[in-house]
């Protein structure tokens, strides 16, 4: 007992017994208020560190807001893709293209979880896609691939309702062109981008709109619309007349225009065949070439029209003159020949009527060499058109002219040109000698005056519409006349190349004409492509096809243009002394 009270009186506390309670008391609340500050310093360090969180946060945020956007090169910036285009009118403010809003399907490949089940989805909406290549894209690393351009809205619709992570839709611009095929050789056409790349399409990107879309300054602002020169209405009836014509005459091609000679306007243009631009991968073919601008053909004997005018405009030719169409011309081995020979001496007059090479040839040789690629250069006939246009071809011609060249060159052969410059120049004599580029846009005559080159005199406009007026009347053109509407013209049939040679059994037709003839305001040239003969017929001459073309097309538009009928005494013929 004694033993166990000494071991607990060594446990107490040192220090007097007395004052035991209050040291423990003391202690007891240094310890609360240890605690109570490492607790406050706990909150402090916790309230610091949320801080610092939010703030990292914060700042992140504040850096991706002002980073510039990921380049990606598969795709244009988010901006171009909302570029809008202006609508192209008709001069009578019909819509020939327009802009209609669309969506593009896009993939995040780094967020798709099972490219085969995406694949297999987007299979059910779209059965066309190119599977491989769409499973190559989503198993990619990218960020970014395009999936399908341009979907309808009930698309879209059914690829949402798939819900695909991973899965997208950008805006964009789609171009439609109502009238289809109508007019897309001049309207032309853009590329997947929204880009013109043909036609007025590309001309217009050209006078800076490609520039400003670069600069995305024409993003979601309505444009004003671009009107040109084309009555649609005349347009229609003009491809629709060249359809048929090629169907009548199981011809490769057709193309024609409806030229204003006065302004230079062109109101219609065609060539067919032709492509509809809502389907611009059509234009690629090599038989939708445009034929009227950016083909170069020999025009066979609508040229004796230029050469005619050029031996009267030089004044060594006079209305009453006389030439010998006899027998045959012999030069550099060759034999000039008449298709349907008279065999007699014929006047000026009778040359242009029965279309004689001997006579033209002859008239062309009284003029000389250099006299004769003067008047042609002067008239534009062996340069580069100028027009808004993109698609111009260049004429060829001999790279050194001698006789037997302007010997040919005289009646439609040895020169290539393209046929609505043929159109121009045949404008110029029919309007009181007046160059006038074409274009494809509206233009007054006050304007059309101060572009207007001066290049034959006006009398010798006088006769070239004499001459074309009788050669309607009396001559190859008959079939091309209009009741009410005075029509001259005059036909072209040139032999085309085959194997290095000219060959009869292949030949590339046209018809040169203007109304009405006293007081012409418009020419309508159109021709026909390798045509056959119908049925009953031994051969497929200008005057038996393309003329008629003509008259058909002239009979239909004649109203739309404002031109009206006259019959009776109101319609005489133009009287000429020479």
């Amino acid at each position: 007992m004694t033993k166990l009270r000494t071991i607990l009186s060594g446990l107490r506390p040192a220090g007097n017994a007395a004052d035991g309670r209050g040291r423990t008391q003391f202690e007891f609340e240094g310890v609360r208020k240890a605690q109570g500050a490492q607790a406050k310093n706990r909150i402090i360090i916790a309230i610091a560190c949320f801080g610092v969180f939010y703030a990292v946060i914060g700042g992140r945020l504040v850096q991706y807001g002002l980073r510039s956007p990921e380049t990606v090169s598969s795709i244009a910036r988010a901006d171009q893709l909302l570029i809008s285009r202006p609508d192209l009118l008709d001069r009578n403010g019909e819509v020939l293209a327009t802009d209609i809003r669309t969506v593009s399907l896009f993939a995040e490949p780094n967020k798709i979880v099972d490219p085969d089940e995406a694949v297999e989805l987007l299979a059910t909406v779209l059965p066309d896609l190119d599977m491989r290549g769409i499973h190559r894209k989503l198993s990619s690393n990218s960020r970014f691939q395009w999936l399908r351009r341009q979907l309808t809205p009930k698309q879209q619709s059914q690829i949402l309702s798939l819900g695909i992570p991973g899965i997208g839709f950008r805006p964009e611009t789609r171009r439609f062109y109502p009238g289809g095929p109508t007019a897309s050789h001049v309207v032309g056409h853009v590329n997947i981008d929204n880009k013109g790349i043909a036609g007025m399409e590309k001309y217009v990107d050209g006078q800076g709109l490609g520039d400003l879309a670069a600069a995305g300054l024409t993003v979601n602002e309505d444009m004003k619309p671009v009107r040109l020169s084309l009555d649609l209405r005349v347009q229609h009836v003009l491809r629709d007349e060249l359809a048929a014509a090629m169907d009548r005459y199981k011809a490769i091609a057709a193309a024609g225009v409806v030229l204003n000679v006065h302004t230079g306007e062109v109101i219609g243009m065609s060539s067919l065949p032709d492509y509809d631009p809502n389907n611009p991968v059509e234009a690629l073919q090599k038989d939708r070439l445009n034929r009227m601008s950016a083909g170069t053909y020999e025009m066979g004997s609508t040229f004796k029209a230029f050469t005619t005018a050029m031996a009267l405009d030089s004044g060594l030719v006079k209305m009453s003159d006389s030439f010998d169409a006899r027998g045959s011309i012999r030069i550099g081995g060759f034999t000039i020949r008449d298709f349907h020979g008279k065999n007699r001496v014929l006047s000026v007059p009778e040359i242009f009527i029965y279309s004689s090479n001997i006579g033209t040839a002859r008239m062309a040789d009284l003029v000389g060499i250099d006299g004769h690629r003067e008047f042609l250069t002067r008239l534009g006939l062996l340069t580069r058109m100028e027009t808004e246009l993109p698609e111009v071809a260049m004429p060829h011609q001999p790279s050194e002219w001698k006789k037997i060249n302007s010997i040919t060159i005289s009646f439609g052969h040895g020169v290539s040109t393209t046929p609505l410059q043929t159109a121009v120049a045949a404008a110029a004599l029919m309007n009181g000698g007046k160059l006038i580029e074409p274009t494809f846009l509206p233009r007054t005559a006050e304007a059309a005056d101060k572009v207007a080159v001066q290049v034959i005199k006006p009398s010798t406009s006088d006769g070239m519409r004499y001459l074309m007026e009788m050669n309607v009347a009396k001559g190859s053109g008959r079939r091309a006349e209009v009741e009410g509407f005075h029509v001259g013209g005059k036909t072209g049939t040139a032999e085309k190349v085959v194997n290095g040679r000219y060959s009869s059994a292949v030949r590339f037709n046209a018809f040169l004409s203007a109304f009405p003839i006293d007081n012409p305001d418009y020419v309508v040239l159109v021709v026909i492509d390798e045509p056959k003969p119908e049925e009953g017929q031994h051969s497929a001459t200008a005057g038996l096809n393309a003329a008629p073309t003509v008259s058909a097309i002239i009979g239909r538009s004649a109203g739309f243009l404002g031109v009206k009928p006259r019959f009776g005494n109101d319609m005489q013929a133009m009287s000429l002394s020479y």
